[in-house]
Protein backbone atom coordinates (compact mmCIF):
# COMPACT_ATOMS: atom_id res chain seq x y z
CA UNK A 1 0.00 0.00 0.00
CA UNK A 2 1.31 3.37 -1.51
CA UNK A 3 0.33 6.36 0.64
CA UNK A 4 1.19 9.52 -1.99
CA UNK A 5 2.19 13.23 -0.21
CA UNK A 6 -1.00 15.34 0.47
CA UNK A 7 -1.20 17.37 -2.82
CA UNK A 8 -4.33 17.16 -3.61
CA UNK A 9 -7.07 19.48 -2.05
CA UNK A 10 -9.96 17.98 -3.57
CA UNK A 11 -10.56 14.08 -4.88
CA UNK A 12 -13.67 13.40 -7.32
CA UNK A 13 -14.58 10.37 -7.50
CA UNK A 14 -15.80 9.32 -10.89
CA UNK A 15 -15.07 10.54 -14.62
CA UNK A 16 -18.79 11.55 -16.24
CA UNK A 17 -20.11 15.07 -16.28
CA UNK A 18 -21.21 15.35 -12.48
CA UNK A 19 -17.88 14.37 -11.58
CA UNK A 20 -16.24 16.89 -14.57
CA UNK A 21 -18.61 19.65 -13.76
CA UNK A 22 -17.26 19.46 -9.84
CA UNK A 23 -13.83 19.35 -10.65
CA UNK A 24 -14.21 21.91 -13.46
CA UNK A 25 -15.18 24.36 -10.82
CA UNK A 26 -13.27 23.68 -7.84
CA UNK A 27 -9.89 23.91 -10.37
CA UNK A 28 -11.20 27.44 -11.22
CA UNK A 29 -11.81 28.55 -7.42
CA UNK A 30 -8.54 27.56 -6.54
CA UNK A 31 -8.06 23.81 -5.56
CA UNK A 32 -5.78 21.66 -6.20
CA UNK A 33 -8.03 18.38 -8.14
CA UNK A 34 -7.31 14.47 -8.81
CA UNK A 35 -10.22 12.23 -10.54
CA UNK A 36 -10.42 8.98 -10.03
CA UNK A 37 -12.08 7.18 -12.60
CA UNK A 38 -12.36 3.52 -12.19
CA UNK A 39 -12.61 2.83 -16.28
CA UNK A 40 -10.07 2.78 -18.93
CA UNK A 41 -9.52 6.28 -20.86
CA UNK A 42 -11.19 5.03 -24.11
CA UNK A 43 -14.39 4.46 -21.92
CA UNK A 44 -14.04 7.49 -19.63
CA UNK A 45 -17.40 9.45 -18.69
CA UNK A 46 -19.62 6.45 -17.09
CA UNK A 47 -23.21 6.74 -18.61
CA UNK A 48 -22.38 10.67 -19.77
CA UNK A 49 -21.06 9.79 -23.02
CA UNK A 50 -23.80 7.71 -23.96
CA UNK A 51 -26.01 10.96 -23.46
CA UNK A 52 -27.09 13.53 -26.42
CA UNK A 53 -29.35 16.47 -24.57
CA UNK A 54 -29.59 18.65 -21.51
CA UNK A 55 -33.01 20.25 -20.34
CA UNK A 56 -33.03 23.77 -19.60
CA UNK A 57 -35.04 26.31 -18.12
CA UNK A 58 -35.27 29.68 -20.66
CA UNK A 59 -37.69 32.54 -20.34
CA UNK A 60 -36.83 33.26 -23.92
CA UNK A 61 -34.75 31.99 -27.35
CA UNK A 62 -31.27 30.71 -25.94
CA UNK A 63 -28.73 29.19 -27.96
CA UNK A 64 -30.20 26.43 -29.72
CA UNK A 65 -33.56 26.47 -27.96
CA UNK A 66 -36.74 28.14 -29.23
CA UNK A 67 -39.46 30.40 -27.95
CA UNK A 68 -39.50 29.45 -23.73
CA UNK A 69 -39.64 26.88 -21.07
CA UNK A 70 -40.98 28.49 -17.45
CA UNK A 71 -40.02 26.81 -14.44
CA UNK A 72 -43.58 26.00 -13.29
CA UNK A 73 -44.17 24.05 -16.71
CA UNK A 74 -40.56 22.26 -16.29
CA UNK A 75 -42.05 21.42 -12.34
CA UNK A 76 -45.23 20.38 -13.80
CA UNK A 77 -43.34 17.80 -16.05
CA UNK A 78 -41.32 16.74 -13.15
CA UNK A 79 -44.05 15.94 -11.19
CA UNK A 80 -46.06 14.10 -13.90
CA UNK A 81 -43.07 11.42 -14.38
CA UNK A 82 -42.42 11.02 -11.15
CA UNK A 83 -46.01 11.14 -9.59
CA UNK A 84 -45.38 13.64 -7.17
CA UNK A 85 -42.08 11.76 -5.37
CA UNK A 86 -39.37 14.82 -5.52
CA UNK A 87 -38.03 16.85 -3.06
CA UNK A 88 -39.95 20.21 -4.48
CA UNK A 89 -37.07 22.06 -2.98
CA UNK A 90 -34.36 20.85 -4.62
CA UNK A 91 -36.24 19.99 -8.07
CA UNK A 92 -37.17 23.89 -8.59
CA UNK A 93 -33.10 24.87 -7.35
CA UNK A 94 -31.94 22.19 -10.08
CA UNK A 95 -34.99 23.69 -12.69
CA UNK A 96 -33.87 27.06 -11.70
CA UNK A 97 -30.10 27.07 -12.08
CA UNK A 98 -30.25 25.16 -15.38
CA UNK A 99 -31.02 28.84 -17.27
CA UNK A 100 -27.42 29.45 -15.92
CA UNK A 101 -26.01 26.34 -16.87
CA UNK A 102 -25.86 26.30 -20.31
CA UNK A 103 -23.83 29.08 -21.19
CA UNK A 104 -21.04 28.01 -18.69
CA UNK A 105 -21.77 24.66 -20.52
CA UNK A 106 -20.78 26.43 -23.95
CA UNK A 107 -17.61 28.58 -22.19
CA UNK A 108 -15.94 25.21 -21.06
CA UNK A 109 -16.59 23.70 -24.60
CA UNK A 110 -19.99 21.97 -25.07
CA UNK A 111 -21.24 22.72 -28.55
CA UNK A 112 -25.00 22.36 -29.27
CA UNK A 113 -26.77 22.03 -32.30
CA UNK A 114 -30.60 21.94 -33.50
CA UNK A 115 -32.96 19.72 -32.10
CA UNK A 116 -33.85 16.06 -33.51
CA UNK A 117 -37.25 16.06 -35.22
CA UNK A 118 -39.74 13.17 -34.60
CA UNK A 119 -40.63 11.42 -31.69
CA UNK A 120 -37.73 13.28 -29.63
CA UNK A 121 -38.69 17.05 -31.11
CA UNK A 122 -37.68 18.66 -28.21
CA UNK A 123 -36.29 22.21 -29.63
CA UNK A 124 -38.14 24.35 -26.47
CA UNK A 125 -37.29 21.84 -24.16
CA UNK A 126 -34.12 20.37 -25.01
CA UNK A 127 -30.39 21.68 -26.20
CA UNK A 128 -28.74 18.79 -27.97
CA UNK A 129 -24.65 17.86 -27.48
CA UNK A 130 -23.32 18.26 -31.02
CA UNK A 131 -21.19 15.28 -31.22
CA UNK A 132 -23.36 13.52 -28.64
CA UNK A 133 -22.08 13.01 -24.95
CA UNK A 134 -18.69 11.52 -26.07
CA UNK A 135 -18.36 15.00 -27.53
CA UNK A 136 -19.56 16.77 -24.29
CA UNK A 137 -17.36 14.70 -22.23
CA UNK A 138 -14.32 15.12 -24.38
CA UNK A 139 -14.72 18.79 -24.25
CA UNK A 140 -14.87 19.08 -20.56
CA UNK A 141 -11.37 17.07 -20.04
CA UNK A 142 -9.63 19.00 -21.88
CA UNK A 143 -11.09 21.89 -19.75
CA UNK A 144 -9.70 20.48 -16.86
CA UNK A 145 -6.92 19.48 -17.98
CA UNK A 146 -6.01 22.90 -19.25
CA UNK A 147 -6.74 23.85 -15.19
CA UNK A 148 -4.06 21.73 -13.90
CA UNK A 149 -6.79 18.96 -12.68
CA UNK A 150 -4.84 15.85 -12.73
CA UNK A 151 -6.95 12.54 -13.40
CA UNK A 152 -5.71 8.84 -13.01
CA UNK A 153 -7.78 5.75 -15.55
CA UNK A 154 -8.35 2.21 -14.21
CA UNK A 155 -7.88 3.59 -10.32
CA UNK A 156 -10.99 2.10 -8.70
CA UNK A 157 -12.22 3.49 -5.45
CA UNK A 158 -12.18 0.69 -3.05
CA UNK A 159 -12.91 2.43 0.41
CA UNK A 160 -13.28 6.29 1.71
CA UNK A 161 -13.04 6.07 5.29
CA UNK A 162 -15.23 8.14 7.83
CA UNK A 163 -14.04 9.09 11.46
CA UNK A 164 -16.81 10.63 12.87
CA UNK A 165 -18.39 13.43 10.77
CA UNK A 166 -15.50 13.94 8.34
CA UNK A 167 -13.39 11.50 5.78
CA UNK A 168 -10.00 10.93 6.61
CA UNK A 169 -8.94 8.90 3.56
CA UNK A 170 -9.41 7.37 0.27
CA UNK A 171 -7.81 3.78 -0.78
CA UNK A 172 -8.38 3.41 -4.72
CA UNK A 173 -6.22 0.78 -6.86
CA UNK A 174 -3.93 1.58 -10.21
CA UNK A 175 -1.23 -0.01 -11.53
CA UNK A 176 -1.69 -3.51 -9.36
CA UNK A 177 -1.30 -1.99 -6.22
CA UNK A 178 -3.65 -0.13 -3.64
CA UNK A 179 -2.92 3.72 -2.93
CA UNK A 180 -4.08 5.54 -0.12
CA UNK A 181 -4.63 9.53 -0.40
CA UNK A 182 -5.70 11.90 2.59
CA UNK A 183 -7.64 14.85 0.91
CA UNK A 184 -8.92 18.06 2.36
CA UNK A 185 -12.00 17.23 0.45
CA UNK A 186 -14.00 14.39 -1.33
CA UNK A 187 -16.83 14.40 -4.01
CA UNK A 188 -18.09 11.29 -5.01
CA UNK A 189 -20.00 10.98 -8.79
CA UNK A 190 -19.63 7.41 -8.98
CA UNK A 191 -23.10 6.23 -10.33
CA UNK A 192 -25.39 4.04 -9.47
CA UNK A 193 -24.95 -0.21 -9.04
CA UNK A 194 -26.94 -0.90 -11.96
CA UNK A 195 -23.72 -3.18 -13.30
CA UNK A 196 -23.41 -4.55 -10.52
CA UNK A 197 -26.43 -7.70 -11.43
CA UNK A 198 -26.31 -9.47 -7.93
CA UNK A 199 -27.81 -6.12 -6.32
CA UNK A 200 -30.17 -5.45 -8.82
CA UNK A 201 -31.25 -8.99 -7.86
CA UNK A 202 -31.13 -8.58 -4.63
CA UNK A 203 -33.83 -5.38 -4.82
CA UNK A 204 -36.19 -6.58 -7.94
CA UNK A 205 -35.37 -10.36 -7.94
CA UNK A 206 -34.59 -12.94 -10.01
CA UNK A 207 -36.42 -11.08 -12.89
CA UNK A 208 -33.19 -8.24 -12.80
CA UNK A 209 -30.78 -11.34 -14.37
CA UNK A 210 -32.83 -10.80 -17.18
CA UNK A 211 -32.19 -7.11 -17.83
CA UNK A 212 -29.96 -5.64 -20.18
CA UNK A 213 -27.81 -2.32 -18.62
CA UNK A 214 -27.72 0.43 -21.07
CA UNK A 215 -24.70 1.96 -19.62
CA UNK A 216 -21.02 1.65 -18.43
CA UNK A 217 -20.38 -1.69 -16.73
CA UNK A 218 -18.22 0.76 -14.59
CA UNK A 219 -20.79 1.59 -12.34
CA UNK A 220 -21.02 -0.68 -9.66
CA UNK A 221 -21.96 1.01 -6.44
CA UNK A 222 -18.51 0.03 -4.66
CA UNK A 223 -18.48 3.75 -3.69
CA UNK A 224 -22.23 3.83 -2.53
CA UNK A 225 -22.05 0.84 -0.82
CA UNK A 226 -19.12 1.90 1.00
CA UNK A 227 -20.61 4.57 2.27
CA UNK A 228 -24.31 3.25 3.11
CA UNK A 229 -22.72 0.73 5.16
CA UNK A 230 -20.85 3.34 7.00
CA UNK A 231 -23.97 5.21 8.07
CA UNK A 232 -23.91 7.96 5.48
CA UNK A 233 -27.74 9.19 5.07
CA UNK A 234 -29.28 7.03 1.80
CA UNK A 235 -32.39 8.36 -0.52
CA UNK A 236 -34.32 6.17 -2.74
CA UNK A 237 -35.71 3.16 -3.51
CA UNK A 238 -33.18 0.55 -4.64
CA UNK A 239 -35.75 -1.04 -7.26
CA UNK A 240 -36.46 2.43 -8.51
CA UNK A 241 -34.23 3.42 -11.94
CA UNK A 242 -34.11 4.85 -14.78
CA UNK A 243 -35.17 2.12 -17.34
CA UNK A 244 -36.41 2.09 -20.67
CA UNK A 245 -37.87 -0.22 -23.21
CA UNK A 246 -34.58 -1.02 -25.54
CA UNK A 247 -34.20 -3.43 -28.53
CA UNK A 248 -34.20 -7.26 -26.99
CA UNK A 249 -30.67 -8.05 -29.56
CA UNK A 250 -28.57 -5.43 -27.33
CA UNK A 251 -25.79 -6.50 -25.54
CA UNK A 252 -25.58 -7.10 -21.71
CA UNK A 253 -23.82 -4.02 -21.40
CA UNK A 254 -22.44 -0.65 -22.77
CA UNK A 255 -25.46 -0.76 -26.04
CA UNK A 256 -26.07 3.02 -25.25
CA UNK A 257 -28.73 5.44 -26.23
CA UNK A 258 -28.89 4.03 -29.91
CA UNK A 259 -30.28 0.70 -28.29
CA UNK A 260 -33.58 2.69 -27.51
CA UNK A 261 -36.52 2.32 -29.29
CA UNK A 262 -38.85 4.65 -30.24
CA UNK A 263 -41.51 3.17 -32.01
CA UNK A 264 -43.88 2.42 -29.05
CA UNK A 265 -46.34 5.36 -29.51
CA UNK A 266 -46.88 4.24 -33.34
CA UNK A 267 -47.50 0.54 -32.37
CA UNK A 268 -49.14 -2.10 -30.26
CA UNK A 269 -46.87 -3.79 -27.84
CA UNK A 270 -47.53 -7.10 -26.38
CA UNK A 271 -46.21 -9.74 -24.38
CA UNK A 272 -45.15 -13.25 -25.46
CA UNK A 273 -48.83 -14.46 -24.99
CA UNK A 274 -49.73 -11.93 -27.93
CA UNK A 275 -51.55 -9.82 -24.84
CA UNK A 276 -51.38 -6.01 -25.01
CA UNK A 277 -50.51 -4.42 -21.40
CA UNK A 278 -50.69 -0.82 -21.21
CA UNK A 279 -51.27 2.40 -23.26
CA UNK A 280 -48.84 2.60 -26.09
CA UNK A 281 -49.77 6.72 -26.50
CA UNK A 282 -50.50 7.73 -23.03
CA UNK A 283 -48.14 10.63 -23.73
CA UNK A 284 -45.62 12.13 -26.06
CA UNK A 285 -42.93 9.76 -26.14
CA UNK A 286 -39.52 11.77 -24.55
CA UNK A 287 -42.49 11.73 -20.98
CA UNK A 288 -43.30 8.22 -21.02
CA UNK A 289 -40.43 6.52 -22.88
CA UNK A 290 -38.32 5.61 -18.89
CA UNK A 291 -42.25 4.17 -17.97
CA UNK A 292 -41.55 1.45 -20.38
CA UNK A 293 -38.17 -0.31 -18.81
CA UNK A 294 -40.47 -1.30 -15.73
CA UNK A 295 -43.81 -2.29 -17.55
CA UNK A 296 -41.53 -5.04 -19.66
CA UNK A 297 -40.09 -6.17 -16.62
CA UNK A 298 -43.40 -6.90 -15.35
CA UNK A 299 -44.12 -9.17 -18.36
CA UNK A 300 -43.60 -12.81 -18.22
CA UNK A 301 -39.46 -13.56 -18.61
CA UNK A 302 -39.37 -9.91 -18.96
CA UNK A 303 -40.11 -8.86 -22.77
CA UNK A 304 -42.46 -7.70 -25.07
CA UNK A 305 -42.92 -7.16 -28.88
CA UNK A 306 -43.38 -3.56 -30.65
CA UNK A 307 -46.08 -4.37 -33.57
CA UNK A 308 -46.03 -1.67 -36.39
CA UNK A 309 -47.51 -1.59 -40.11
CA UNK A 310 -45.55 0.02 -43.13
CA UNK A 311 -46.93 3.22 -42.24
CA UNK A 312 -45.52 3.33 -39.16
CA UNK A 313 -42.15 2.72 -40.21
CA UNK A 314 -40.92 6.19 -40.87
CA UNK A 315 -42.23 7.96 -37.95
CA UNK A 316 -39.28 7.31 -35.53
CA UNK A 317 -35.87 7.03 -35.34
CA UNK A 318 -34.23 4.29 -37.89
CA UNK A 319 -33.28 1.69 -34.78
CA UNK A 320 -29.74 0.40 -34.91
CA UNK A 321 -30.72 -3.17 -35.44
CA UNK A 322 -33.54 -3.78 -38.56
CA UNK A 323 -36.77 -4.59 -37.43
CA UNK A 324 -38.03 -7.92 -38.25
CA UNK A 325 -40.13 -8.31 -41.60
CA UNK A 326 -42.95 -10.36 -42.78
CA UNK A 327 -45.81 -10.03 -45.60
CA UNK A 328 -48.38 -11.40 -43.14
CA UNK A 329 -48.83 -11.22 -39.24
CA UNK A 330 -49.22 -14.97 -39.12
CA UNK A 331 -45.44 -15.02 -40.87
CA UNK A 332 -44.39 -12.17 -38.16
CA UNK A 333 -45.47 -13.90 -34.78
CA UNK A 334 -43.70 -17.05 -35.97
CA UNK A 335 -40.48 -15.06 -37.02
CA UNK A 336 -40.70 -13.58 -33.68
CA UNK A 337 -41.55 -16.50 -31.48
CA UNK A 338 -45.45 -15.36 -30.73
CA UNK A 339 -48.30 -17.37 -30.82
CA UNK A 340 -49.77 -16.14 -33.95
CA UNK A 341 -53.62 -16.72 -33.51
CA UNK A 342 -53.37 -14.77 -30.03
CA UNK A 343 -51.22 -11.90 -32.33
CA UNK A 344 -53.79 -11.80 -35.14
CA UNK A 345 -56.38 -11.58 -32.38
CA UNK A 346 -55.00 -8.85 -30.43
CA UNK A 347 -54.27 -6.65 -33.76
CA UNK A 348 -57.92 -7.46 -35.11
CA UNK A 349 -59.21 -6.03 -31.87
CA UNK A 350 -57.00 -2.90 -31.52
CA UNK A 351 -58.00 -2.23 -35.16
CA UNK A 352 -61.76 -2.34 -34.90
CA UNK A 353 -61.33 0.31 -31.80
CA UNK A 354 -59.94 2.27 -33.55
CA UNK A 355 -62.08 5.38 -35.25
CA UNK A 356 -61.63 8.95 -37.00
CA UNK A 357 -57.82 8.73 -37.86
CA UNK A 358 -57.85 12.32 -40.11
CA UNK A 359 -56.81 13.70 -37.08
CA UNK A 360 -53.53 11.63 -36.82
CA UNK A 361 -50.35 13.87 -35.80
CA UNK A 362 -46.91 12.08 -34.72
CA UNK A 363 -45.36 14.52 -33.36
CA UNK A 364 -48.01 15.99 -30.65
CA UNK A 365 -50.68 14.78 -28.41
CA UNK A 366 -54.24 14.44 -31.03
CA UNK A 367 -56.29 12.28 -29.26
CA UNK A 368 -57.05 9.87 -32.26
CA UNK A 369 -58.13 6.73 -29.69
CA UNK A 370 -59.84 3.61 -29.13
CA UNK A 371 -63.15 3.14 -27.99
CA UNK A 372 -64.34 -0.13 -25.76
CA UNK A 373 -60.44 -1.19 -25.69
CA UNK A 374 -58.79 -2.17 -22.70
CA UNK A 375 -56.19 -0.86 -22.32
CA UNK A 376 -56.90 1.90 -24.55
CA UNK A 377 -54.77 3.63 -26.53
CA UNK A 378 -55.12 7.02 -26.20
CA UNK A 379 -53.10 8.60 -28.90
CA UNK A 380 -51.77 8.03 -32.63
CA UNK A 381 -54.29 5.00 -33.19
CA UNK A 382 -54.22 4.32 -36.55
CA UNK A 383 -55.25 0.64 -37.39
CA UNK A 384 -52.13 -2.21 -38.55
CA UNK A 385 -52.96 -3.14 -41.86
CA UNK A 386 -50.45 -2.03 -44.44
CA UNK A 387 -48.06 -4.53 -45.43
CA UNK A 388 -45.28 -5.59 -45.10
CA UNK A 389 -45.65 -5.57 -41.07
CA UNK A 390 -42.57 -4.87 -38.70
CA UNK A 391 -41.73 -6.12 -35.21
CA UNK A 392 -38.94 -5.22 -32.30
CA UNK A 393 -38.15 -7.71 -28.88
CA UNK A 394 -38.20 -5.17 -26.04
CA UNK A 395 -36.18 -5.97 -23.13
CA UNK A 396 -35.18 -3.94 -19.80
CA UNK A 397 -32.69 -1.25 -20.12
CA UNK A 398 -31.47 0.32 -16.72
CA UNK A 399 -29.51 3.20 -17.61
CA UNK A 400 -29.49 4.34 -13.37
CA UNK A 401 -30.68 3.32 -10.21
CA UNK A 402 -32.34 5.69 -7.75
CA UNK A 403 -30.99 4.71 -4.61
CA UNK A 404 -28.15 6.93 -3.70
CA UNK A 405 -26.43 9.51 -1.22
CA UNK A 406 -29.30 12.14 0.34
CA UNK A 407 -27.76 15.63 0.07
CA UNK A 408 -28.80 18.86 1.07
CA UNK A 409 -29.13 22.16 -1.34
CA UNK A 410 -25.56 22.52 -1.30
CA UNK A 411 -24.92 18.87 -2.02
CA UNK A 412 -23.37 18.01 0.92
CA UNK A 413 -23.71 14.25 2.46
CA UNK A 414 -24.49 13.61 6.07
CA UNK A 415 -25.43 10.86 8.74
CA UNK A 416 -27.68 10.85 11.79
CA UNK A 417 -25.09 12.87 13.45
CA UNK A 418 -25.29 15.50 11.47
CA UNK A 419 -23.54 16.98 8.30
CA UNK A 420 -20.30 14.98 7.07
CA UNK A 421 -18.10 18.21 6.81
CA UNK A 422 -15.98 17.14 3.90
CA UNK A 423 -18.15 14.74 1.72
CA UNK A 424 -20.07 16.11 -1.29
CA UNK A 425 -22.36 13.82 -4.32
CA UNK A 426 -23.21 14.99 -7.27
CA UNK A 427 -24.64 12.85 -10.61
CA UNK A 428 -26.78 9.70 -10.96
CA UNK A 429 -25.37 8.84 -6.70
CA UNK A 430 -27.91 11.69 -5.37
CA UNK A 431 -30.32 11.96 -8.06
CA UNK A 432 -32.68 9.41 -5.85
CA UNK A 433 -32.71 12.99 -3.96
CA UNK A 434 -35.05 14.50 -6.75
CA UNK A 435 -35.89 11.32 -8.75
CA UNK A 436 -38.25 9.09 -6.49
CA UNK A 437 -39.35 7.15 -9.49
CA UNK A 438 -39.69 8.24 -13.25
CA UNK A 439 -37.88 9.76 -15.86
CA UNK A 440 -37.76 13.13 -18.00
CA UNK A 441 -35.76 13.55 -20.98
CA UNK A 442 -32.37 15.11 -20.11
CA UNK A 443 -32.90 15.86 -16.41
CA UNK A 444 -30.37 13.67 -15.55
CA UNK A 445 -27.65 15.34 -16.93
CA UNK A 446 -29.48 18.58 -15.82
CA UNK A 447 -28.91 17.19 -12.34
CA UNK A 448 -25.51 16.35 -12.83
CA UNK A 449 -24.41 19.58 -14.07
CA UNK A 450 -26.25 21.74 -11.64
CA UNK A 451 -25.17 19.34 -7.85
CA UNK A 452 -21.43 19.06 -9.83
CA UNK A 453 -20.77 22.78 -10.19
CA UNK A 454 -21.97 23.17 -6.79
CA UNK A 455 -20.33 20.38 -5.14
CA UNK A 456 -17.29 22.11 -6.54
CA UNK A 457 -17.35 25.28 -5.69
CA UNK A 458 -18.55 24.32 -2.06
CA UNK A 459 -15.79 21.74 -1.78
CA UNK A 460 -13.30 24.27 -2.77
CA UNK A 461 -14.67 26.77 -0.10
CA UNK A 462 -14.45 24.22 2.54
CA UNK A 463 -10.86 23.92 1.23
CA UNK A 464 -10.06 27.67 1.50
Amino acid sequence: MTTHPDRYDIVVLGGGNAALCAAITAAENGAKVLILEAAPKPYRGGNSRHTRNFRCKHDGPLSVLVESYGEEEYLADLLRVTGGRTDEGLARMVIRESEACLPWMEAHGVRFQPSLSGTLSLARTNAFFMGGGKSLVNAYYRTAEALGVEVLYDAPVRHVALDGQRVTRVEYEHDDATHVLHPRAVIVASGGFQADIDWLTEAWGPPARNFLIRGTPYNRGAVLKDLLDQGVTSVGDPTQCHAVAIDGRAPKYDGGIVTRLDCVPFSIVVNKHGARFYDEGEDVWPKRYAIWGRLVAAQPDQVGYAIIDSRALRLFMPSVFPPIEAGTLEDLARKMDLPPAQLVATVDEFNAACGDTSGFHPTELDGVQTTGLEPPKTNWARPITEPPFYGYSLRTGVTFTYLGLKVDETAQCSTAAGKIENLWAAGETMAGSILGQGYLAGYGMTIGTVFGRIAGREAAAHVR
